[in-house]
């Protein structure tokens, strides 16, 4: 498979790869230079907080909010 590189140095990566490697719009990658070829990297999400955002449960169940107006009633 072929790119044609941009007069802004721009390439498209063919559907069929960026499909295989999963990329999406806004997928970041990491380019380096590996004896005279060009390499690309998807840069994984490193924040571990961010994979388990919103998939917590409350005891309880209920808002943010009144989970904590429950624990300072009871403090």
């Amino acid at each position: 498979m072929n790119s044609i590189v941009s007069e802004k140095g721009q390439i498209t990566i063919p559907k069929q790869l960026r499909d295989g490697l999963g990329l999406t719009p806004g997928t970041v990658l990491d380019f380096t230079e590996e004896n005279g070829k060009l390499v690309a990297r998807k840069v994984l999400e490193s924040d571990p907080i961010s994979r388990w955002r919103g998939q917590g449960r409350l005891p309880g169940g209920g808002s943010v909010d009144s989970y904590l107006g429950r624990l300072r009633e009871g403090a």
